[in-house]
């Protein structure tokens, strides 16, 4: 499954490294698409759990794009999303799992249990099957918007907001998201203007009421350009020659949910794409789990990293209850009696 990518997102992977890090074994107990927060977090629980765990990476997660993650619990100075990428796969690989540069093209269930799952050099059969393909922000479709990006172009009040205090805001959008962005905004800056990009806006009557009771300025015209430094927002630039002096940008152009795999299989998915799950992050599907930002969750990194603990408890559950149905835990108890000691030395105390 080919993901969009930003301007300046990593080349992909040569094939001949791909082909090199595919690992030897083809059947795994827990196969998890997505390397972010909820997939790693997931494989590092199912590692630990001793389940055979591999992770298929598409190297696309959008916290490469953020340089001062400030809100993820344990790190009171801040920590780039690159580096908890870096030290998640870290720790997910020291409990035994493995991770394999790839991309999936598609998933099939197999009649006799689990899931086949096909990438683009390498297939594999899985017990369990956890999509954590997340979501791609859209940004806007002005010049100079993608080189501002995790910069001073933010897509999340509740991530960023922290970040912009007393600065001069513009929320692009035309829509009641864009409203309450504006709105949400003001408890950290005094200084909101909402910019529609030319857009006819379609915020409710009510949001239009909030717009002119709490005084929230709206430019209409068309942005031509986002005027930087190396990222560093100066103004926007609009087509009826007028600039707004602006220090950072939050968006609500709209996201896309990478759940095409989910749905092959037969997943349920809302409106919008986004994966349904229950409280275990169940689907429809049995056997099939999600988690992270491809779902109806909170799209926050600290959620989706637990959200994709859930999952993995979850599925080692399944997995568990599985092997006592199908009496193979007896045959791995058998085992274990025939090889090793299994009592522990019982001595008389003086």
């Amino acid at each position: 499954m080919g993901l969009p990518r930003y301007d300046k997102l990593p080349e992909p992977m040569p094939e001949e490294q791909r082909l090199r890090e595919a690992p030897v074994s083809e059947n795994w107990d827990a196969v998890i698409i997505g390397g972010g927060f909820a997939g790693l977090s997931a494989a590092i629980y199912l590692g630990r759990a001793m389940r055979r765990t591999l992770v298929i990476d598409a190297g696309e997660s959008l916290a490469q794009w953020e340089p001062d993650v400030q809100n993820y619990f344990g790190f009171p100075e801040g920590i780039s999303g690159p580096e908890l990428l870096r030290r998640g796969a870290e720790q997910a690989r020291r409990y035994g799992a493995e991770i394999l540069i790839d991309e999936v093209e598609r998933a099939e269930i197999d009649p006799d249990g689990g899931f086949f799952i096909h990438g683009r050099h390498v297939s594999f059969h899985a017990q369990r099957l956890l999509i954590a393909t997340g979501l791609y922000h859209l940004p806007p479709k002005v010049k100079g918007a993608n080189d501002c990006i995790g910069k001073t172009l933010f897509f999340c009040k509740d991530c960023d907001g922290y970040k912009v205090q007393g600065k001069t805001i513009a929320v692009i959008g035309h829509n009641d998201e864009a409203v309450e962005y504006a709105l949400g905004l003001t408890l950290y800056s005094p200084c909101v203007m909402i910019a529609t990009n030319g857009d006819k806006v379609t915020w409710s009557p009510q949001h239009h009421e909030w717009i002119r009771e709490y005084k929230i300025p709206v430019h209409r015209a068309k942005i031509s350009e986002i005027q930087h430094d190396r990222g560093c927002l100066a103004a926007l630039a609009f087509d009826d020659d007028t600039l707004a002096k602006t220090d950072f940008v939050f968006t609500t152009r709209g996201d896309i949910f990478y759940s095409q795999l989910a749905q092959q299989l037969g997943a349920e998915t809302d409106p919008d794409g986004q994966i349904i799950v229950d409280h275990k992050q169940r689907t429809n599907v049995p056997g099939l789990y999600a988690a992270g930002c491809v779902t109806e969750a909170n799209c926050q990194m600290i959620i989706s990293a637990g959200h994709g603990a859930a999952a993995a408890q979850a599925i080692n559950r399944s997995l568990f209850e599985e092997s006592l149905k199908n009496h193979l835990l007896k045959r791995y108890r058998e085992e274990q009696i025939q090889n090793g000691k299994t009592e522990p030395e019982i001595v008389r105390q003086d």
